[in-house]
């Protein structure tokens, strides 16, 4: 019998068994366990947004260190985003959660003294390290615990909580800048200590992932995890068999402890041969889920979420705690449509999630072009210009939330094969982190330049272009991760 028989025969397996349409209580568990890490990721940005405004004020720094400031947590993910892949593939995916969690408790500290300059800039590193170890291994770690009739809902979870936290921050901004100047901002920087300690602790109690497992020839350990996130024996031997197929391991094997090659084990030299022996499918593979980080960034995602108040503000917004409220709207936006959208990815597929999102991110762009060019050649002020503009905005989210942001982290965690999965992800991290940096720190540049209505006339036709690249990836809804490289063949025959 053929791989390709036997993917199939496993896939009907999964799809057809009427034991493995239900949701696994364990495997839920485990993913919204690990998801908060994802939330913390969520929250230092969102928080961010309105902290910033608090921190030039209070300590006297031009827009320039401004931009330094939010891009020196990028910037930091970068190294930070390798490091974690080899992690996961070395330590295992838990540990690497638990290194993520340690990066928040410290570096929010740190930020919570916030005083001098530098002494900011040093904790906000550390965050960025933080955050590049919770954008590698919380949709990693969920991916692998799930099974493949669910995969998209547990895989969602961590982009719901990592909305979640931007809902928190925006609060935060909200009820802690009514404080003074001086302690308010610093509350708002350090809160995500308290649940990094409780994750750490959690983190020890729950399971590691089944396919890490079984490459470290660990497969007795493996079996009994798969049985605890499984619905049947039956669905975990399958697993495990098509694991186990994989890795290169006998299927037949009953051992609990076999021998499996170090660069199997450690994820060594994985990198190089990603880039450098991986065959045109694997390269293929590669180009979707890097692209699909690019887009995500390039299109105006990071500008929405981080400069959104500086945005309000320039159609006529002035008050500080108004603009803190509208801010606290697009995390409402975001948690409501990121929940519906974790439902609609095993049911309705991960592409047509893209395509419709991508449009509605092209239409609001625009519209947000339209308006802003509007008020920048008006020499009145315009009434109605705040309220079209924190609408688009919200939409805007809403259409990001429910397709794009989610499925982004779905689909890159599941098409890659388990070898090249961690290291192959840190490269999207990597990617995503650059582009954002990137937009982040010249945002404000580029719309003194060309106006801000003109920059998003440019985000606009970034998203049309997403929208084509979108069109030609194929959909992965219900396939086993170990039938990835056979959906990608059929796709481009």
């Amino acid at each position: 019998m053929s791989s390709e028989d036997k993917n199939t025969d496993g896939q009907e397996f999964m799809e057809n068994g009427d034991s493995n349409t239900r949701l696994n209580k364990y495997a839920c568990a485990s993913a919204l366990a690990a998801s908060i890490v994802s939330a913390m990721f969520g929250y230092v940005t969102g928080v961010m947004s309105g902290a910033l405004i608090f921190i030039q004020e209070d300590l006297k720094i031009s827009d320039l260190q401004i931009q330094l400031l939010v891009g020196m947590s990028h910037l930091c993910a970068l190294p930070g985003s390798l490091i974690a892949g080899r992690t996961a593939d070395y330590l295992g995916r838990r540990y690497t959660i638990i290194i993520a969690s340690i990066a928040f408790l410290s570096g929010s500290i740190i930020m919570g003294c916030g005083q001098p300059y530098p002494i900011l800039m040093v904790g906000n590193c550390i965050v960025g390290v933080g955050v590049s170890f919770a954008m590698v291994v919380a949709p990693l770690y969920s991916a692998e615990i799930s099974p493949p009739s669910s995969r998209g809902f547990f895989t969602s979870l961590p982009t719901l909580s990592v909305n979640t936290g931007f809902l928190l921050g925006y609060m935060s901004n909200y009820f802690f800048g009514k404080l003074s100047l001086r302690l308010g901002w610093r509350i708002m920087v350090a809160v995500p200590a308290a649940p990094s300690l409780c994750l750490i602790l959690l983190m020890l109690k729950l399971v590691e992932s089944p396919r890490w497992l079984v490459t470290q020839g660990r497969v007795g350990e493996a079996r009994k995890v798969l049985l605890l996130v499984s619905n049947a024996k039956e669905e975990a031997e399958q697993r495990l068999k098509e694991i186990k197929d994989v890795v290169g391991v006998d299927g037949s094997c009953t051992l609990d402890t076999v021998e499996v090659p170090k660069k199997t084990s450690s994820g060594t030299g994985a990198l190089k041969e990603l880039f450098c022996e991986a065959s045109p499918l694997v390269r293929r593979i590669l180009i979707a889920a890097v692209g699909l980080h690019l887009f995500l960034r390039i299109g105006g995602s990071a500008v929405i979420l981080l400069y959104s108040p500086r945005v309000f503000a320039r159609t006529g917004i002035t008050d500080k705690s108004t603009l803190m409220l509208a801010t606290v709207g697009i995390g409402v936006s975001k948690v409501a449509f990121a929940f519906i959208s974790i439902f609609l990815s095993d049911k309705f597929g991960r592409k047509i999630l893209l395509l419709i999102s991508a449009v509605g991110l092209s239409m609001t762009m625009l519209g947000l072009g339209i308006c802003l060019t509007i008020v920048e050649h008006s020499k009145e002020k315009l009434f109605w210009a705040p309220y079209l503009t924190v609408i688009l905005t919200y939409i805007f989210v809403a259409s990001m939330s429910i397709g794009i942001a989610p499925v982004t982290w779905v689909y890159s965690s599941e098409i890659f094969p388990l070898r090249y999965r961690a290291q192959g992800l840190s490269v999207c991290v990597i990617v995503n982190r650059i582009s954002t940096v990137v937009v982040v720190t010249s945002f404000i540049s580029i719309y003194k330049a060309i106006t801000m209505g003109g920059i998003f006339f440019m985000f606009s036709c970034i998203n049309v272009v997403a929208l084509l690249f979108y069109s030609s990836l194929p959909e992965t809804k219900g396939r086993s991760l170990e039938d990835m490289e056979t959906v990608f063949q059929r796709n481009y025959k």
